[in-house]
């Protein structure tokens, strides 16, 4: 009888504790990314503390600007911006002020164990969103992919301690769904890019950013105290919407500039307006056009996914007899 008692006593006892343990769930902390914000700094393509240089016929699809230094040479025919130009003015002095809070918040992400990458070359790796770790120097030889997985908010940051260094020819590749808006490089020294490097990302360096001969770059260069070093380069500045870095890609005009779509490492054309041909004996009905004249067509490109060393450009408007 003594026996029964106590195991019912016993199975009693069990019941409870399993009880107590479902409400006494202990909370686990999960690291989230802070969000990085360039606030005023976005419409810059490149932004210089120190200066500015330029050598060569560069393309600047964004906004150019320096402060607290007021140099910024190289920047007449044959180079091209696309933009606003602000020489140590007060929209140039906010934008550094935002470059500082932006470089802070990225470089105080959490890097978990298994995003320390430190001694390992970017070229090669696929990596999925998340926050990237460098305690000294990150190089990159090669092809580096950074995969979003479909969230088109998907955020990557890279936390470098000192250097950036590109190797020559290597690049940086988005895909399902990757924006180089919500792409940071946190780096703690300087930048430099070896000759036609494709990069996406906006890189916030502390010091100096270098870009060698033919690199194209889809984001911006940011530099806070030091110089940016241009050299027959192409830099498009993506519009993203302001607060969620959600942007789509489309090169920016500047500050209060007008918006075209430009595929990644080409010179936007100007808009000219179309003057209509008048119609003579003889001219094709409506709808057809001329051979070698002009019919006052319409087209906008839309950039697609991009891919190795091609972009995927759609094509989409009314009367086009032609696309080169």
């Amino acid at each position: 009888m003594s026996n029964h008692l106590d195991f019912t006593r016993g199975r009693a006892a069990l019941i409870g504790i399993v009880a107590c343990l479902a409400f006494a769930v202990i909370p686990i902390g999960i690291a989230q990314a802070a969000p990085v914000n360039l606030a005023t700094a976005q419409p810059f393509v490149v932004l210089g503390g120190a200066a500015v240089t330029n050598t060569g016929p560069s393309v600047l699809n964004g906004d150019l600007g320096v402060s607290p230094g007021t140099s910024l040479s190289g920047f007449g025919a044959p180079a091209v911006v696309n933009g606003a130009i602000h020489a140590n003015d007060g929209v140039a002095a906010q934008a550094q002020a935002d470059l500082t809070t932006a470089y802070n918040v990225a470089a105080g992400q959490a890097i978990s164990p298994g995003n320390e990458l430190t001694g390992q070359n970017l070229g090669g790796l696929t990596l999925t969103p998340g926050d990237y770790g460098f305690s000294s120097s990150a190089e990159l030889t090669g092809q580096l992919t950074l995969d979003a997985q479909g969230d088109p908010n998907a955020q990557f940051v890279f936390v470098i301690g000192t250097t950036l260094i590109t190797e020559s020819a290597s690049s940086v590749i988005l895909t399902n769904g990757a924006s180089p808006c919500n792409v940071y490089w946190k780096v703690g020294s300087s930048a430099t890019f070896g000759s036609t490097t494709a990069f996406e990302g906006n890189v916030l360096a502390l010091e100096s950013i270098s870009m060698n001969n033919g690199v194209t770059f889809l984001g911006r260069a940011l530099a806070r105290n030091g110089e940016v070093t241009l050299i027959n380069d192409t830099l498009t500045a993506p519009q993203c919407s302001t607060g969620s870095e959600t942007g789509s890609e489309t090169a920016t005009g500047g500050s209060g500039g007008t918006t075209t779509t430009t595929p990644v490492g080409t010179t936007p054309v100007a808009t000219t307006p179309v003057t209509p041909v008048k119609k003579k004996k003889g001219t094709p009905k409506t709808g057809k056009t001329p051979t070698g004249s002009n019919g006052g067509g319409t087209a906008i490109l839309v950039h697609g996914p991009q891919g190795g060393a091609t972009v995927k450009v759609g094509i989409r408007g009314k009367r086009i007899k032609k696309v080169t």
